[in-house]
């Protein structure tokens, strides 16, 4: 599609075609347009192909532990990634089920054909949003800030901020054994301009690596000895928009369980020399967290075996997914191992897994807005920024839009803070920290996750998303709706007693819940309430006491950002602070606990103990003491 050749003004005084022109149709830039158009702004989306807008270039799968909080909250700001997950689904499972709520995952596969269809739709269909089909070779930059970009047939589309999520793409090199080719996906090619621009405008850039696994075909596989992987009975939907009396809309499938076993682990051990990554020909650092198989077996050799999961793509195609055997072997060594893997001894290789070695940019360089500091119009989203994953692409890009569309229309910037969201605690990380291999979220990096949960994030969210134009009147009368229905429950709970105790006070009991109390209570029955409130609810109940610990742990936090530190505080005499944090803080000499709280590598614990330092400090009128004198350590 052609960009407008007429140029309208702008409340900044630029002549523009759009208000936002984002560049890159993956995660990152879909959810960047879709919350540009949503905030108000004039959007269009940039993409090499319009064919391949939201592919999911590996797993077909949304959500997951830590990840399946993002896709929440995506949906409660107004985001499609939900939506679409729900409608092209496959196999739905929470996971951890076993824990508690605060770590619970929703999951699912999803057909990779059907949500790339589903969210190219959906774009296209949204106002606002204008398509463009064409290879972005460079930024337009005029006195240090970027407006607008250059395409390969000559174009250059002009526009008030620029929010790249250009993903594996940009001087990206594919590797498979000492085969090399250009590309950031199988088919497509590299983006070699936008590399060199953003060195020009003074950014720091890394190599980062990620890779993929072969793609099978399935009446290949023998499935007779492997472990069934069913989902969820009664599967749950990510969005609060779906239909849950139609839900799940498509036929759902089961994956399967394998396993690597010694003569997988001995011929990789004897082919090692083959690989990429140990051969020195990729020099990108990648995920610790999602390793190669090479790397699991050379890095885990007191390990027997690594678990293999066998994913459909989809229910069109004969294709399955390989997880856990990501490798960047030579294709005929690929292929003998896998063989060496009970059920796959005959598998047919559709496609050899490869790896993928491109740029990124220190995230560092950003504010919390995802803006670029140096860079005035610049937003950058998704794996440029160095993390990894669909749904950390989403979360970023919907952040980047809507404060690309703010800046560009006159508005303030929208920021969301690690007590807010995991979409806060993502963005923090990545702009203090500037993690230097793929990032990607647990739920163990967010000190306050009971706040964020995967049920709650619309009472977190849409409030704060309303005030800004990013979801509708219609999004907050749902809530509305859904928090009078608590509060009318909690009230009947209150009323009502068991043995002299008010039934609130029993659900507290591990053992209790909505539906133990409503088959012996018919007033609760009588309220009628769907389950997606009820366990709401309970959850609010049986973590109330936690959630008011925490609550005020995040009020002390955020009075403690401008307490300032004692210039001669002996740090490595303090107990209980873990050492890289002494290094760190003992070298940096922070001036404030805000301050301390953003050097990388002093975690929140390491702050919090820091602080009751500092007040002991304070009261005990030591501010002035000498050097040497050793500060007391905290009980």
């Amino acid at each position: 599609m052609e960009s407008p050749s007429h140029h309208h003004p702008h409340p900044r005084g630029v002549r523009t075609d759009f208000d936002v022109l984002v560049v890159g149709g993956g995660h990152a830039g879909i959810e960047a347009v879709l919350a540009a158009a949503r905030v108000g702004a004039r959007a269009a989306l940039a993409s090499l192909r319009l064919d391949r807008i939201g592919e999911m270039s590996c797993n077909p799968a949304i959500g997951g532990l830590g990840k399946g909080q993002i896709v929440r909250e995506i949906d409660a700001l107004g985001g499609a990634m939900g939506r679409i997950a729900d409608a092209t689904g496959i196999q739905f499972k929470v996971l951890n089920t076993g824990k508690g709520h605060a770590v619970r995952g929703p999951r699912c596969q999803s057909d990779r054909h059907l949500y790339r269809d589903a969210v190219t739709a959906y774009v296209a269909d949204t106002a606002n949003v204008t398509l463009i089909e064409g290879a972005a070779v460079g930024l337009v930059i005029e006195d240090g800030a970027v407006v607008g970009v250059r395409f390969e047939d000559g174009r250059s589309v002009r526009a008030a901020s620029v929010v790249i999520t250009t993903g594996t793409f940009l001087r990206a090199v594919m590797h498979t054994g000492e085969a090399t080719t250009a590309g950031g996906r199988v088919g497509e090619a590299t983006s070699e301009g936008i590399s060199a621009d953003l060195v020009r405008l003074g950014l720091k850039l890394g190599r980062l690596k990620t890779g993929t696994p072969p793609r099978l075909a399935r009446d290949s596989i023998d499935f007779s000895g492997l472990e069934p992987q069913a989902g969820d009975a009664q599967p749950k939907p990510f969005s609060a928009w779906t239909d849950r009396a139609r839900f799940p809309l498509l036929p759902q499938i089961e994956c399967h369980i394998t396993w690597t076993n010694a003569r997988t682990h001995e011929f990789i051990r004897a082919n090692i020399h083959h690989s990429p990554m140990y051969s020195g020909r990729i020099q990108g650092v990648g995920p610790r967290y999602c390793p190669s198989v090479e790397d699991k077996v050379m890095r885990f050799a007191d390990k027997e075996r690594h678990q293999v999961f066998l994913e459909p793509e989809s229910l069109s195609t004969d294709v399955v997914y390989v997880n856990g055997v990501s490798t960047s072997l030579p294709a005929d060594v690929q292929e003998a191992m896998v063989h060496t893997i009970q059920g796959l001894e005959r598998a047919r290789f559709l496609r050899h897994g490869y790896a993928v070695e491109y740029d990124f940019v220190e995230p560092n360089q950003l504010s919390d807005t995802l803006a670029v500091k140096r860079a005035p119009g610049l937003y950058l989203a998704g794996q440029i920024n160095g993390t990894s994953g669909y749904e950390e692409a989403g979360g970023q890009g919907l952040l980047a839009g809507a404060n690309a569309a703010l800046w560009a229309l006159g508005h303030s910037a929208f920021v969301l803070g690690r007590h807010e969201a995991y979409i806060g605690v993502m963005v923090d990380d990545l702009v203090v920290s500037n993690p230097t291999e793929p990032y990607r979220m647990f739920t163990s990096r967010a000190e306050h996750r009971l706040l964020l949960r995967s049920d709650n994030a619309e009472q977190r969210l849409v409030r704060r998303a309303h005030a800004i134009g990013l979801v509708q009147k219609d999004a907050l009368a749902l809530l509305e709706s859904v928090e009078a229905s608590k509060q009318r429950a909690l009230a009947v709970l209150a009323s009502l007693r068991e043995n002299g105790k008010r039934l609130d006070e029993l659900m507290l009991r591990p053992n209790e819940s909505w539906a133990t109390l409503a088959a012996r209570h018919a007033p609760l029955r009588e309220l009628a309430l769907p389950e997606s409130i009820t366990e709401a609810l309970e959850t609010d109940i049986k973590y109330s006491g936690y959630v008011e610990r925490q609550e005020e742990n995040v009020a002390r936090t955020l009075r403690q950002q401008s307490i300032e530190i004692p210039a001669d505080l002996d740090y490595r005499s303090l107990t209980g602070l873990a050492n890289e944090a002494k290094d760190k803080l003992a070298r940096l000499r922070p001036r404030t606990l805000g301050h301390a709280a953003r050097i990388s590598g002093v975690r929140p614990p390491d702050v919090a103990l820091l602080a009751v330092h500092v007040e002991r400090r304070r009261r005990e009128g030591q501010h002035s003491s000498g050097p040497g004198d050793p500060t007391k350590s905290a009980s």
